[in-house]
This record gives C-alpha cells, sequence and structure tokens, in this order.
C-alpha cells in the first residue's frame, strides 16, 4: 500500500497535540517535545480530562494546557505517551480513550512512545497497522488488532510509534527527518547532541543476561498487567 501524501511545511503553524493521564512517564512525552520544539512553527497542546498539573509516575506534575472540551480537534500530530501502571489504569479510562478516538480520526498524524501505543490501540486507532510498544508489553498491541514490530522507531502510513521510553528522542528525530527532510533531521539530532552510549548496553532483553532479565520480569509483571489490556480489549469489542 502505497504511502498517503502529507505535508506538514515547517515554515507555518504545526498542531502537536500530546495526551496525559496519571503516572504516565514524563520522558516519553519531554524527549520528543524537546525534538519537535526546535521545529519552527511547532505548537503544543497538552490534554487531559481537565486542565492543570497532572502527576506522572516520578511524582512530578505537568501542566494540561487544555480538556478534552477545548482542545484542537484536528491537529497534524496526535501523541500519546507510555508510562507503567498509568497507562493500564487508562485502558479502563473510556473517556479518555474516546477524545483520543476522536482526535485521532481527525489528526494528520497519530503517534505514540511506549506503552502509549495500547492506548492508541484500545482507541481502534492502529488496527491493521504495525506498531512499536515497549519490549515487555509489544505482544499485547495484538489485543487491539495491531501488528506488533520490535523496531526502536515504527513509521507505518500515517501512523509512527516509538519503543520503550528512551527510544522517544529516535522516533521524534526520525519524524523531524520524515516531515521536513533529512537534512533538517540531522540538524535537530547535533542540536541535542544525540549520541547515546548506554553505559551497559543492556537497555533491550535480548542483550540482558537471564539474571537481569528475570529480575525486570518479576518488576514488570507487577507494573504491567497483561490481563488490564485483556479488560479493555473485551469491553472496547476487539475480543470476545
Amino acid at each position: 500500500m502505497s504511502e498517503p501524501v502529507i505535508i506538514l511545511n515547517m515554515d507555518e503553524s504545526m498542531k502537536i497535540l500530546s495526551f496525559l493521564f496519571p503516572g504516565f512517564t514524563a520522558l516519553d512525552l519531554i524527549g520528543p517535545t524537546t525534538v519537535w520544539g526546535l521545529m519552527p512553527g511547532a505548537e503544543f497542546q497538552t490534554v487531559a480530562r481537565a486542565h492543570g498539573p497532572v502527576k506522572v509516575d516520578m511524582g512530578l506534575e505537568v501542566v494540561a494546557t487544555h480538556s478534552f472540551d477545548n482542545c484542537w480537534s484536528a491537529p497534524d500530530v496526535l501523541f500519546v505517551p507510555g508510562g507503567g501502571h498509568g497507562v493500564y489504569d487508562a485502558l479502563q479510562d473510556d473517556e479518555l480513550l474516546d477524545a483520543i478516538a476522536r482526535v485521532g480520526s481527525q489528526a494528520k498524524w497519530v503517534t505514540s512512545v511506549c506503552t502509549g501505543a495500547l492506548l492508541l490501540g484500545a482507541a481502534g486507532l492502529t488496527k491493521g497497522y504495525r506498531s512499536a510498544c515497549y519490549w515487555y508489553a509489544r505482544p499485547d498491541v495484538a489485543m487491539f488488532g495491531a501488528i506488533p514490530d520490535d523496531a526502536r522507531v515504527v513509521i507505518d502510513r500515517d501512523r509512527a510509534s516509538g519503543g520503550g521510553v528512551t527510544s522517544g528522542i529516535d522516533f521524534a528525530l526520525a519524524m523531524v527527518g520524515k516531515w521536513d527532510g533529512l537534512e533538517k533531521g540531522k540538524l535537530a539530532e547535533l542540536l541535542i547532541e544525540y549520541a547515546p552510549q548506554p553505559p551497559f548496553g543492556v537497555g533491550r532483553p535480548e542483550h540482558a543476561s537471564s539474571e537481569t532479565l528475570a529480575a525486570a520480569e518479576s518488576i514488570l509483571k507487577q507494573e504491567m498487567p497483561t490481563e488490564m489490556v485483556a479488560a479493555a480489549a473485551r469491553r472496547r469489542g476487539f475480543i470476545g
């Protein structure tokens, strides 16, 4: 299938709307926003049930500039960050999912990072699309009809997604290159001095020792309960 022609002129306004919910991961939002903020004409809205502070998973607060009722209805980019248990609680919030679905149906691009992919899925926006997601939760996007993809950045037509947490920067840079050309993407990468050198090199499960992987999985089993994804998928009509 050929990709749709989507033109976002960086010399003009570009509206980027991000949904917030209690317990999301701040870096999932801050990484991409830092990169996209380098683009001339970028405008941002952060949206939650009500205008005001939203507490992230580590206790900090990020302000939602708008509510579901007064945000942009057709932004250039819809973005959903991920998180741990906060995402799984958000999967039970039909008002949030319906708001994501409503805006996503009119957005030029529908995007996520980390387990934000599960929220896009539950909103019915990624059925039949390839989707990246945090490694532990990646198989669960299939419950919403999405196709799990283990790439760090996945672009499928007008859907784009990043893997877990830190991949938000890779994802955002890739999108700058997609929207405004390779050279602009390279410039953004240099401006933020993006040259990661992970000290331990075990940031993917296939690179971790069996002991480290087991320790991570014991934590994530509690933080990311698959049964809560299945409950949302049943309630939203994706599975019987």
